[in-house]
């Protein structure tokens, strides 16, 4: 199974046509394309318009998390129904199911959210502020784990806009971790049977990382491929 993948694309009105021209002939290297978040700029509509008009349409299915670029003007439920009216899936704490040819691929999505790693990161203790913030990751993460957990597939998928690692926040400042991800969204992967993780926001980061259980983690905002997509192929059970 050929899997393309990009985040980070931060498409504005000034962005439209960009993409495209490398997108038409993607059913010749790719048998899918996951879009990892912060697809727009500010989340507007006029930017999900031409995320729409970027990635609607193409001959392979698209399936789509939001990042928090796309949440940033409270559109992100206005932002979903327009990319799904274009025919991209949108997930967030839920899953999908495709067939390629004989295989079958499910890919759970959620946006992930921050907190950081083990022996580094936050937890519900303290001020109720504190509390809420790391409630937020754990829930974001349980919906994720319970996605993966519904998927009986060839294949299957882990799609986030944060990282479920360390490993590809290398070459981001450290301080700035906890923000870029948790390690509850990697205890979910290990826990499910997941093949891939995909996932974006770390634009200095590093593509390739692992979680502790195995499961290989690609960082695929579009500054550290620094294409307009990449490429991973992937069997059932590897």
């Amino acid at each position: 199974m050929r899997i393309a993948a990009v985040g980070d694309v931060h498409l504005g009105e000034d962005a439209r046509g960009r993409l495209r021209p490398a997108l038409d002939n993607l059913g010749e290297h790719a048998d899918v394309l996951l879009l990892a978040g912060d697809l727009t700029r500010h989340g507007s509509l006029d930017e999900a318009q031409v995320v729409a008009d970027e990635f609607g349409d193409l001959p392979v299915p698209v399936v789509a998390v939001l990042g928090n670029h796309d949440y940033h003007s409270d559109k992100e439920a206005e932002i979903t129904d327009l990319l799904i009216e274009r025919g991209i899936q949108v997930l967030e704490g839920t899953g999908t199911t495709l067939r390629v040819g004989q295989c079958t691929v499910g890919i759970a999505g959620a946006k992930g959210f921050g907190g950081g790693f083990a022996g580094k990161s936050g937890s519900v203790f303290g001020e109720p502020e504190m509390k809420a913030f790391i409630q937020h990751t754990v829930g974001i993460a349980d919906r994720l784990r319970a996605a993966l957990t519904g998927l009986d597939t060839d294949i299957k998928i882990a799609l986030t806009h944060y990282s479920p690692v360390a490993d590809t926040l290398r070459g981001e400042p450290p301080e700035i971790f906890p923000f870029l991800g948790c390690y509850q969204l990697a205890e979910a992967i290990d826990a499910t049977g997941v093949d891939l993780a995909i996932h974006g926001h770390a634009h200095f980061g590093t593509e390739q990382g692992i979680t502790a259980g195995g499961v290989r983690v690609r960082n695929v905002a579009q500054p550290v491929i620094g294409s307009a997509f990449a490429v991973y192929c992937v069997e059932g059970g590897q």
